[in-house]
């Protein structure tokens, strides 16, 4: 009975990790070079994304917040370690829009 009880416990717990890991970085965060700095489930330079996610759960304004502070870039929030302007010009808001609505589904 035990064994079956660990073995049900292992599975579950894999198919959490699993479900974690499932997410993918969307190609937009490649093309602007977010990765070098960002990952999915860990901190890097900046932030781990699941944390940012984390963090805005539920803040109705935090699409927009993060749109502006991923297009201008800012600092403070997570630490000293500034983060570029990924869009100064406002010439790729979809792009923006796509990535942070990836991050804030996590």
């Amino acid at each position: 009975m035990k064994s079956i009880i660990t073995s049900m416990m292992v599975a579950a717990g894999l198919m959490v990790a699993g479900s974690a890991m499932a997410a993918e970085m969307p190609a937009v965060a490649k093309k602007h070079n977010c990765i070098a700095c960002h990952s999915i489930d860990k901190k890097v330079v900046g932030p781990a994304w699941a944390d940012v996610a984390k963090k805005y759960k539920g803040d109705a304004g935090a699409e927009a917040k993060l749109i502006t502070k991923v297009s201008k870039g800012g600092s403070g929030v997570w630490g000293s370690m500034p983060m570029p302007a990924n869009d100064p010009s406002g010439t790729k808001q979809a792009d923006m829009k796509e990535l942070v609505k990836f991050i804030l589904a996590l």
